[in-house]
């Protein structure tokens, strides 16, 4: 399943925590934003299981992490 998770952070480099989403295993691509989100990530998991063990274990866990929002790709 496909995923885009949508992160805003606590006031640090979003150069740097993107470098370090980049290297999580099921990351697909990940960038930069300007606006109300500070960066977006594509990832790409077995089902739905996984994702929320993925955002849980992984992304939520990252202290610079102030916010997400996960959006599940329909198809």
């Amino acid at each position: 399943m496909l995923a885009y998770i949508l992160i805003s952070l606590k006031g640090c480099d979003e150069h740097e925590v993107l470098h370090n989403i980049k290297q999580l295993p099921g990351i697909k691509d990940a960038n930069v934003l300007f606006g109300e989100w500070d960066l977006i990530a594509k990832v790409e998991t077995e089902n739905p299981d996984t994702l929320a063990t993925f955002m849980m274990d992984k992304i939520r866990k990252m202290p610079e992490i102030k916010l997400s929002s996960t959006l599940i790709v329909a198809k």
